[in-house]
């Protein structure tokens, strides 16, 4: 039996998004169709390619080889799709800008690229997708996004990220915070707080939860209260409730701050910037489109540079 790229698409959106019930969603089938594949797939291959535990499901050994090259594969049959589209003159086919981005980027500069995008190309379309950091990559190494914008260089060498700047960290407090002043020296007068950050991750050393640590060590903070909470709306309804504060960009918290239920302090002795990168396949095809968004990208991200 050959393996059909119908189920290394099902393949790769199961393992992406964790379970069979978000990979039918997605790609608009039935539960049983996405079964069926992941079934012939297996068969195919004469290997158990996913750990069943109720309704979420995790890779094996076999499946977690098969990944990398699933998603090559996807990569470059879209690429291929891509190309051929950059070079063939249909007259009134719309052409798409695949573009995955993290949720909290998609702020006034990024917006104004966008709108400079299609002032430039007005019969093109956005397909754009808001993700995690980690998503970002996956759409982007999977060929679903020609284009990926996300936080931290991906050490995938896959992946090309390249820099567009950084946005500067503020610690944030609730509203009701009994520290008033906007700005403080140093993180002494927060010392006995409890701080909620980001689980370390895998293959990301550089992370925002890793430059936490290293700024409150090197404040001279012994031993802080540090709760790990993976959800950056947790982490927000957390702090306005007064229970804990954070090192976030203002991308992250601008409605809050705008509606006053958190604040922002900057910190003098706090120097801590999150990189701002774009992401795309180093082998990838290089679309007229992407190509142009990321010239526009530079022209509109001044803020974002140190």
């Amino acid at each position: 039996m050959r393996v059909t790229l119908d189920e290394l698409e099902t393949f790769v959106s199961v393992a992406r998004l964790g379970g069979f019930t978000q990979a039918s969603r997605t790609l608009h089938r039935s539960q049983p169709a996405i079964s069926r594949r992941i079934h012939e797939l297996e068969h195919a291959l004469d290997a158990t390619l996913f750990e069943r535990a109720g309704r979420r499901v995790t890779l094996t050994d076999a499946g977690t080889a098969l990944l990398p090259y699933a998603e090559a594969a996807l990569a470059a049959v879209r690429d291929g799709e891509r190309a051929v589209r950059d070079r063939v003159d249909r007259a009134g086919a719309a052409q798409t800008l695949r573009l995955a981005i993290v949720g909290t980027l998609a702020d006034s500069h990024i917006v104004d690229a966008l709108r400079a995008f299609r002032s430039r190309f007005p019969h093109a379309s956005v397909d754009l997708r808001t993700a995690t950091s980690r998503e970002v990559s996956a759409l982007v190494r999977s060929g679903d996004a020609g284009l990926g914008l996300r936080y931290f260089p991906d050490p995938d060498p896959t992946l090309e990220s390249i820099p567009l700047g950084a946005e500067k960290l503020f610690v944030v407090v609730s509203a009701a915070h009994p520290v008033t002043t906007p700005r403080l020296p140093d993180l002494r007068a927060l010392g006995e707080e409890t701080w909620l950050a980001f689980p370390p991750e895998r293959g990301q050393p550089d992370s925002l939860g890793g430059r936490l640590t290293r700024q409150l060590a090197a404040a001279g903070l012994a031993d802080p209260a540090i709760t790990l909470v993976d959800s950056l709306t947790a982490q927000k309804r957390l702090i306005e409730a007064g229970l804990g504060i954070a090192l976030m960009p203002t991308s992250s918290v601008r409605e809050e701050v705008r509606l006053g239920s958190l604040r922002l302090i900057d910190v003098t002795a706090v120097d801590a910037r999150m990189p701002v990168v774009a992401v795309r396949r180093t082998r990838g095809y290089r679309s007229t489109f992407a190509t142009a968004f990321l010239d526009l990208l530079a022209d509109h991200t001044p803020e974002l540079r140190d």
